[in-house]
């Protein structure tokens, strides 16, 4: 009888086990992350000067009118959550994708300037147009892919170069905060509450078309960032070593960077600019995950985490109500020091 023995390189077999290692350790940083985030939307949704129960909660969903808890529900606590939701989550992952596209923890569009041009742009809209509602949102939108095209444009040499993007992105976000400073000085005091409010980043008075609005960037573009994600993968080896591999580097990184920037400033004009969420969801998602994965779902899912975990403080822990934007950078602050300390103590800053 004639006995097939299957041989297998030790080499080859630590390599598979280490794959099914991290693809477990994934799947199940995925699945917490998302018992977290359903754990904190329903909180949100239900914690209050009123306490109201999942009965309620279904009834609401299901379409049944119930006096007084469908309106405070349906039209006030659940859109203000689902815009938490999936604003966080869109901050998330399209910071960790600067991140990656720029192999640096420091590229989140905070930093690099986007941010600041869709806050100029709305400033000017309050200030000098007198905008509001999906106006202004638009002129945010706008403000925000003009300020990464011209970022991108001064920085193109063939290429992305990415230490001259990330200056010139601080230096242009630092001219774009003193610009809406200096509107600020001049504008009334009406406009100055409208401006500061929105700046500051805020889900109070969120309403089912931010709702629309935030879900439409964050399924759009999660799903183009899903087809990126390979070349995003590769482009993190480095432009050369991608170039071999048959990427076209340069068409790459504005495929990416076009498709990130579009989610972060329709999520943006939604909700303003909430500080540090870009900043941190990538890192803390790539601790959990372990190095070497790219971890956009759980950039993602860690934002939405973070979006409604600092909700849930700014309506309730607090004395007065606060603009969410606010809580996250109170929390945002020393949570990224402790990062780059323990980064720099083992010499990665990844």
């Amino acid at each position: 009888m004639n006995q097939t023995r299957s041989y297998r390189h030790p080499a080859l077999s630590s390599t598979a086990d280490a794959r099914t290692r991290r693809i477990r350790r994934k799947v199940l940083v995925c699945l917490l992350l998302v018992m977290l985030a359903c754990s904190l939307l329903y909180v949100d949704i239900t914690f209050g000067t009123v306490l109201y129960s999942f009965d309620d909660l279904w009834r609401v969903i299901s379409g049944e009118w119930i006096p007084g808890i469908s309106f405070a529900l349906g039209e006030l606590r659940i859109p203000r959550s689902l815009t938490a939701l999936a604003c966080g989550a869109t901050f998330g992952l399209a910071g960790s994708c600067f991140q990656h596209l720029l192999r640096n923890p420091l590229a989140s569009p905070d930093i690099i300037g986007i941010t600041a041009g869709a806050n100029t742009a709305a400033v000017f809209g309050i200030v000098v147009l007198g905008l509001s509602g999906p106006e202004l949102s638009t002129l945010a939108i706008v403000g925000g892919l003009v300020t990464a095209l011209v970022v991108s444009g001064l920085t193109w040499k063939g290429g992305l170069s990415l230490g001259r993007l990330i200056l010139i992105g601080i230096a242009l976000g630092a001219m774009l905060d003193a610009l809406s400073s200096w509107m600020l000085v001049h504008a009334d005091q009406w406009d100055i509450q409208s401006a500061s409010r929105w700046l500051t980043g805020s889900l109070a008075g969120a309403q089912w078309s931010d709702v629309a609005l935030s879900m439409c960037a964050l399924l759009i573009g999660g799903a183009a960032m899903i087809a990126l994600s390979r070349r995003l993968n590769v482009l993190r080896l480095g432009d050369d070593l991608a170039a071999s591999l048959g990427i076209r580097v340069g068409m790459s990184q504005i495929a990416i960077i076009i498709v990130a920037v579009s989610m972060l400033s329709v999520a943006t004009a939604a909700v303003g600019p909430i500080a540090f969420v870009s900043f941190l969801s990538g890192p803390i998602a790539r601790r959990l995950s372990g190095h070497g994965d790219s971890a956009l779902t759980e950039s993602a899912l860690v934002g939405a985490s973070l979006v409604l975990a600092s909700d849930i403080v700014a309506q309730h822990l607090v004395s007065e109500q606060l603009p969410v934007g606010v809580v996250t950078s109170v929390i945002g602050g020393p949570v990224l020091v402790i990062l780059m300390t323990l980064a720099a103590r083992k010499g990665n800053l990844e």
